[in-house]
């Protein structure tokens, strides 16, 4: 070998040795035999990676488009990166199914067993018995090991127990795309975090991350962020359309594709591509519009208004909720949701549950519910009435869109004239409300506005609009004067 050429081999050890960006594109080169058409959120999740690496940053969540090389980075090159850099680290590496898991780590090994990688860590050694794709382990005693969620992970463990980068736990696309609105599997997900998952670390430092695109306002990006498991979590957000409203990466997906993609799947491209599944514009409610009181003022006008699931099961296992909201209009001239009931359950269940709130409200408490048009709802209808022999009953077939009916609703709130009393409700009533139309759900906003409606002077969609005029037209001036 000449003397250029060990210089050049020297200089490329020390740059990929130093830097996960350089080493990502020179292995991407080596194997694949043409350059990687790289972009600047590539440096950006390389920089952050090597964050963790120099223990600056124990929880990393990184949100970014699919097919935009995440997994390439975060998973593949930043294992075989780290591993040649401390190849007695432990790493488990978790997807939604094992076959992914299992595939990206068989991946992980591929390159470190290539020549290039040689050249850049030739210390690095695999066991000879590391035949397996998904756990293969090195002579200093590191191990590599991959599993899907919901998976036994019993004697395997992340990190080391001593100073410096002992490895880490990567968690890659745990929901999958088509049962995120699931909020059965979806909390399943968030529940195998917590219960299996978060407990393999080995020390108080190894660092967790997560990277993949957004699917719902909560799945397990969105409830760590929002304080679920009490850890302050680092975010690197990537949308696709940037805020200068430039596209991400042109050479993949330019903004003219962007902008078609967008109209024609919005909440879908909300959530995967932007990052942010309550879109940003055209919401009718903002989360700074919900005020919230430990009490609200005694007196005034109390409804319930319960929002009924539809008597036939929702195709796609994600049926509706059945929803009862608490609304009082009070002295004070506010209007003050006071408490959500949301459930899901058998016909029996169901009626259950509103007998006990209605004993729990009092009979001073009106109940108003919606009937479904046709037979089933008339019948279902009858049968909650004669429960209910005793209580202040109103039922209604609701017309107009949601979105109609939620208006004078949603005026009231930015207005400043709707208060939250402190519940457990709060969270999921806000984020549904801030993100509809477009979230899988809207029982608990068309509940509130439905409650809203028949407060409000005059009763009804009709009244409000009526009142809400006669408020806003200029008063006369001997009116004024009086």
């Amino acid at each position: 070998m000449s003397e250029s050429a060990e210089a050049y081999n020297l200089a490329v050890k020390i740059e990929a040795r130093a830097d996960l960006y350089f080493f990502a594109r020179y292995m991407f080169k080596s194997m694949r035999g043409y350059r990687w058409l790289h972009n600047w959120h590539h440096r950006e999740i390389c920089d952050a990676l090597m964050r963790v690496y120099r223990g600056e940053c124990k929880r990393l969540i990184i949100n970014v488009p699919p097919r935009y090389s995440k997994t390439e980075l975060a998973v593949v090159n930043f294992i075989a990166w780290a591993l040649g850099l401390a190849p007695d680290a432990e790493f488990i590496h978790v997807s939604y199914a094992a076959a992914l898991a299992v595939n990206n780590a068989g991946n992980t090994k591929r390159l470190v067993e290539h020549e290039a990688y040689r050249r850049i860590f030739p210390e690095l050694q695999l066991r000879r018995d590391s035949k397996a794709k998904g756990e293969w382990r090195t002579t200093a005693g590191g191990v590599v090991y991959a599993q899907g969620e919901g998976g036994t992970i019993t004697g395997f463990g992340a990190g080391k127990l001593r100073p410096g980068f002992g490895g880490a736990i990567i968690i890659d696309d745990i929901h999958k795309a088509d049962e995120a609105r699931s909020d059965k599997i979806r909390e399943g997900v968030i529940e195998w975090f917590k219960n299996t998952l978060e407990s393999r670390v080995n020390s108080p430092d190894t660092p967790i991350i997560v990277i993949g695109q957004r699917l719902h306002e909560r799945d397990l990006p969105g409830w760590l962020l929002g304080g679920g498991n009490g850890e302050k979590w680092e975010l690197v957000k990537l949308s696709a359309i940037q805020p200068n409203h430039k596209a991400l990466w042109p050479e993949k997906h330019d903004i003219a594709m962007l902008s078609r993609m967008k109209e024609k799947k919005p909440y879908e491209f909300a959530g995967q591509y932007d990052q942010d599944p309550s879109p940003r514009d055209g919401g009718l409610f903002k989360r700074e519009w919900f005020p919230i009181a430990d009490a609200a003022p005694a007196g005034g006008t109390i409804v319930r208004k319960w929002d009924l699931a539809a008597t036939e099961e929702k195709i796609g296992g994600d049926p509706d909720w059945t929803v009862g909201t608490l609304m009082s209009r009070c002295p004070d001239g506010f209007f003050w949701v006071r408490d959500v009931i949301r459930l899901r359950g058998s016909p029996h269940q169901v009626e259950q549950a509103i007998k006990n709130t209605a004993s729990q409200d009092g009979k001073a408490v009106t109940i108003h519910l919606n009937q479904d048009p046709g037979q089933a709802g008339k019948s279902q209808i009858s049968a909650l009435t004669r429960m209910l022999a005793g209580w202040p009953v109103k039922s209604e077939i609701e017309s107009g869109s949601k979105e109609t009916r939620a208006t004078p609703f949603s005026a009231q709130c930015e207005a400043g004239n709707v208060r939250l009393v402190r519940g457990a409700w709060n969270e999921d009533f806000i984020t549904e409300a801030c993100a509809f139309p477009n979230a899988s759900h809207d029982d608990q906003v068309d509940s509130a506005s439905g409650a809203f409606n028949h407060l409000a002077p005059g009763s009804g969609l009709e009244g409000w609009l009526s009142w809400a005029a006669d408020k806003l037209s200029p008063a006369e001036p001997d009116k004024q004067e009086a």
